[in-house]
């Protein structure tokens, strides 16, 4: 097992250095094209493209960290894996794809499709005890604007079909039809041998306009001798042209799903952005709180130790019959309430692992080696000695600037004004103009049958070229122009639609008002938990430091019979409480930083993170154990 680990970190730092770490994890493959028709099918885009499939394996990177039944992380690797492996960013990866594809769909005249799924909030520490939690982040509103709600409803104008459009028809047929009135056909029974054929192109536009080509012929032979060109075909070429005037005009309403679909692809990218920062901050989390409780654990382990020896000692000094036998029953109470304290310190460490690795990759515990090893920290937790803060004012600024879920905000808000447009547009009635050019022809064979004197129109006579000329040289052209105009009565349907949506619009500006108060609200308050946690943190230090020099002095008293057990074991006890502390200080720390980077917008920039290396699912930096690295021994299931 340790043979194959090892080979997978080599191929994993040669895959890296080879571009590896570039190859997008989503894709959308174009298929082969189709055996000899493939460039003739290509324009009208038959082809089924292929979703690559869903990854559901881990990166090497992780395994590549894994030593001896250890898995070393240190923050920065914590990072790396998150944004490989984390299955919350792996999901929201998938948002700009969709909305492109809703884009590509809106450029089709299709409706709007809600394709966004919301954040997720990220996985929470198993103990927070002694560490206060600030909430960062406005609520979720979705990620982007539909055209009604829905998967395919349209409120309004619906858009115009810009896909253009091919039709062909044809029709072969042989008819028998007997006649009761033999004046006109001159026989008693019709055959008739016909075939017709029809082709056309149509096309819409943003403008509102319609228009469609449509060619036409008909060919027929019949048995009757009443007919001067027999067999004959009659055609035409059609211009068939329609403009919306009212309901439907301009092209500021029938590309507003368009304009709403690309701000929607915006507004995914930033979804992606707030998943990554709140993942990372719930992960980051996780480690630094993983570190707290490995320190607390020693702590602990420390604690123990005291008491045990404190109990052996007596227990020598009751035997000697120097102390009474009640002292070695103390003792024992405080090593049993020390193994207790123990045991709640190594159940934190483990089940904290367990969130973390399953935080850190695509099948969590599934995986039998992943469940067995155990995390190793490699940093620990650093509190400068002075916070390099900017004014609060500059802070505010930045975060407005930065946080994505004001600029999601900002952009559904432009998307609901698009959208009031075409609903504003659906108030007005349907009034349609249209005209129509034809050119007609017909062409034919002189009828042998035909007896009645007088024979066809020589400029009649011929083949299927001179049908087609008469058409192009306009000889029989038609014209006919019109329009037409429904007025609907009361229209309560579009009426509530307008009103609907100017008040959604008015809620929606109330919304970002309320989302500009409330980032103002989380950066005062961040600060403010910056400033308590590090004076939280100085003063457990202090504290932590008389409960040393106190437990010294006591234990001095004691070996010149000034002190009594009891206040050595007080003091004892009240050095660990003070350790704990000063480890809960800093992890609220580490919580407090974390919160102030997210309430200002800068952490992807603390933290060195790609946004285009999470659309990936790839990051570039390598990650390796280093030669020297803590032991953890009592680390143990």
């Amino acid at each position: 097992m340790n043979y194959f680990r090892t080979l997978s970190a080599i191929v994993f730092l040669g895959l890296a250095s080879s571009g590896f770490a570039q190859r997008p994890e989503v894709s959308i493959q174009q298929p082969r094209p189709i055996p000899f028709v493939g460039s003739l099918a290509r324009p009208f885009h038959i082809e089924r493209r292929v979703v690559s499939p869903a990854n559901l394996s881990n990166s090497p990177r992780l395994e590549s960290l894994v030593r001896a039944g250890n898995l070393y992380l240190s923050a920065q690797d914590v990072v790396a894996l998150a944004l490989e492996n984390n299955i919350d960013i792996a999901i929201q990866r998938y948002g700009p794809l969709l909305a492109r594809e809703v884009l590509r769909r809106a450029e089709g005249g299709g409706f709007l499709r809600t394709v966004g799924v919301p954040v997720n909030p990220g996985p929470v520490s198993v103990s927070l005890a002694g560490v206060s939690v600030n909430t960062i982040g406005l609520p979720e509103s979705g990620s982007g604007v539909s055209s009604g709600g829905g998967i395919v409803t349209q409120i309004g104008t619906p858009p115009p079909n810009l896909d253009p459009y091919f039709f062909a028809f044809s029709n072969f047929s042989h008819t028998t039809t007997p006649l009761s009135n033999t004046v006109v056909s001159l026989i008693p029974f019709l055959l008739n041998d016909s075939r017709t054929y029809q082709v056309g192109y149509g096309q819409q536009f943003l403008t509102g306009t319609n228009a469609q080509l449509t060619f036409y012929s008909y060919r027929s032979a019949v048995n009757s001798p009443a007919n001067v060109l027999n067999p004959y075909t009659n055609g035409y070429l059609d211009l068939y042209v329609t403009q919306n005037v009212l309901q439907g005009w301009g092209v500021g309403v029938n590309n507003r799903n368009i304009r709403v679909a690309k701000n929607n692809m915006k507004v995914t990218d930033l979804q992606l952005k707030r998943q990554v920062i709140t993942t990372v901050s719930s992960i980051l989390n996780l480690y630094w709180d993983l570190v707290s409780f490995d320190e607390d654990m020693r702590i602990k382990e420390k604690a123990l130790e005291a008491a045990q020896k404190l109990y052996e000692d007596n227990k020598h000094q009751v035997e000697l019959g120097t102390l009474p036998g009640i002292e070695v029953t103390r003792a024992a109470a405080q090593v049993s309430s020390s193994k207790e304290d123990l045991l709640i310190s190594q159940t934190n460490v483990a089940q904290q692992e367990t969130v973390l690795k399953n935080a850190l990759s695509r099948n969590g515990v599934a995986s039998a080696w992943l469940d067995d090893v155990h995390i190793i920290t490699l940093d620990q937790i650093v509190v400068p000695e002075k916070e390099e803060l900017k004014p609060t004012a500059e802070l505010i600024d930045s975060a407005l600037a930065s946080r994505p879920e004001v600029e999601q905000t900002r952009i559904n808000l432009e998307s609901s004004r698009i959208n009031l447009a075409g609903t504003r547009n659906g108030l007005l009635p349907t009034l349609q103009a249209f005209v129509e050019f034809t050119n007609n022809g017909l062409t034919g064979d002189v009828n042998a049958l035909h007896g009645i004197s007088g024979g066809p129109e020589p400029y009649f006579v011929g083949g299927y070229g001179n049908l087609v000329s008469q058409i192009f040289r306009r000889n029989y052209p038609n014209y006919a122009a019109g329009f037409s105009l429904n007025i609907p009565f009361r229209n309560r349907a579009a009426q509530a639609d307008y009103v609907t949506d100017q008040l959604t619009l008015r809620q929606s500006e109330l919304q970002l008002q309320r989302s500009v108060s409330q980032v103002r609200v989380d950066v005062k308050n961040a600060v403010i938990g910056l400033q308590q946690a590090r004076a939280r943190y100085e003063t457990a230090v202090a504290t932590r430091v008389l409960a040393q020099q106190t437990l010294d002095a006591e234990q001095t008293r004691f070996k010149f019979a000034e002190s009594t057990i009891p206040q050595v074991v007080q003091a004892q006890r009240d050095l660990a409480v003070d350790q704990s502390a000063e480890v809960q200080a800093m992890a609220n720390y580490t919580h407090a930083k974390i919160a102030f980077d997210e309430a200002v917008g800068q952490t992807l920039e603390t933290n060195h993170i790609s946004i285009e290396e999470a659309r990936l699912g790839r990051v570039a930096r390598r990650s390796s154990i280093p030669d020297v690295v803590p032991n953890n021994p009592n680390k143990e299931k």
